[in-house]
């Protein structure tokens, strides 16, 4: 084949190749400001009580023609609080999330679950105390565009799970104080790199 005949072939399969869709993949990166993780418990079977971790990083990378994407956050452990400087040191200690020992919590995804071009769920793995296990992630309200103040492109939403504590080998003062049942409620909110 003489360089004529490749110069034709490759013309011609050109548009052949302007046809095929450009990827749709798109990294964003959480605003930590508005992507602080909580949960609640059960206290000695009488009130639901409040925690949440101040400091959370992370990626998201979604492809919305593809149906497909990743999540992948980091908590600092030692970031929790609850509504009581006493018991935030008991719940950083060596019987609750043991942040010396343990300094994060990591969510990394193994599945993006989307309904149309909305993403409505996450199965990955939780990592907390040495331990991973799977988690699943309902997300709601998931929505993207650009944020109302910068402009600048973000998505976001709510993601929630109910855990047993104890399966990651938390089973300090079981079953009452707190539950063993935690409620994970995520807000986030992430901007487009």
């Amino acid at each position: 084949m003489n360089a004529r005949t490749i110069a034709v072939a490759s013309l011609a399969a050109l548009p052949a190749l302007l046809a095929v869709p450009a990827a749709a993949e798109e990294r964003y990166v959480l605003d930590t400001v508005h992507s602080q993780p909580g949960f609640e418990t059960r206290h000695l079977g009488f009130s639901t009580q409040y925690g949440s971790f101040q400091k959370a990083s992370g990626t998201v990378i979604l492809d919305r023609v593809a149906r497909k994407g990743s999540v992948d956050v980091t908590i600092d452990a030692a970031s929790v609080r609850t509504h009581d400087t006493r018991l935030d040191a008991i719940v950083k200690g060596p019987r609750f999330f043991d942040v010396e020992k343990y300094p994060t919590i990591t969510y990394k995804s193994s599945d993006v679950i989307f309904d149309g071009d909305r993403v409505v769920g996450v199965d990955g793995a939780l990592t907390m105390l040495g331990v991973t296990r799977p988690v699943k992630l309902t997300v709601t309200d998931f929505g993207c565009g650009p944020q109302p103040f910068s402009k600048r492109p973000m998505c976001g939403g709510d993601a929630t799970a109910t855990i047993k504590r104890s399966e990651w080998g938390m089973t300090a003062n079981l079953p009452v104080a707190p539950a063993d049942d935690v409620k994970l409620e995520i807000p986030f909110e992430a901007y487009r790199e």
